[in-house]
């Protein structure tokens, strides 16, 4: 039996746009496959913005993940191990970190300090210390500014940090899930 078209659209459905396509067959896959659409388009401004603003202080030209690199590396004013930071930036890509590492130590910006597997520490030098400083002024300048502007945006970032919280941990337990369905192993075994 047909549904009729009653012109009304549930909930669901006004609030996303429905798109029929392989990560949506339905108003809840829509919805996700939005948010992932946005997280990704999010990841890629936020990128471009590290960019544009290091490249405001320095001429070391750096990736993302090298830049929030630099920033939690500098994170506490204390030094950090590899783990430590794969850690905060919820990395498993040790090799890629390593890789990172080494062209933050060849910019002067971190020196490494100590020695065996977990004698390593890394630290900011005087010039990541002002290079981070500098950041810290263009993000004030160029950023913070745009949002004080918005009052409500205070309460929409602080709900998008928990929504995105609760989100990473569903993507972790699917993430695990899907390993052990690569693997074989089944639920409950």
């Amino acid at each position: 039996m047909a549904r009729r078209d009653t012109g009304k659209k549930s909930p669901l459905e006004s609030e996303a746009l429905f798109h029929p396509w392989h990560l949506a067959r339905d108003t809840h896959e829509s919805a996700l496959a939005e948010l992932e659409i946005s997280i990704m388009a999010a990841f890629e401004s936020f990128g471009r913005w590290q960019s544009a603003c290091l490249s405001a202080v320095t001429d070391f030209a750096a990736t993302g993940p090298e830049n929030a690199l630099l920033h939690m590396i500098r994170m506490d004013d204390r030094p950090k191990n590899i783990h430590d930071l794969a850690a905060i930036g919820n990395r498993t890509d040790i090799a890629n970190i390593q890789y990172s590492l080494r062209k933050l130590i060849k910019a002067g910006l971190v020196t490494r300090k100590g020695s065996g597997r977990s004698g390593v520490l890394y630290e900011v030098t005087d010039l990541g210390r002002r290079v981070t400083d500098d950041y810290a002024d263009v993000r004030q300048d160029e950023m913070i500014q745009q949002y004080v502007a918005d009052p409500a945006l205070e309460a929409d970032v602080r709900k998008a940090r928990d929504t995105l919280m609760k989100v990473s941990e569903i993507y972790e337990r699917a993430a695990r899930a899907a390993d052990a369905r690569r693997l074989g192993v089944t639920r409950g075994t």
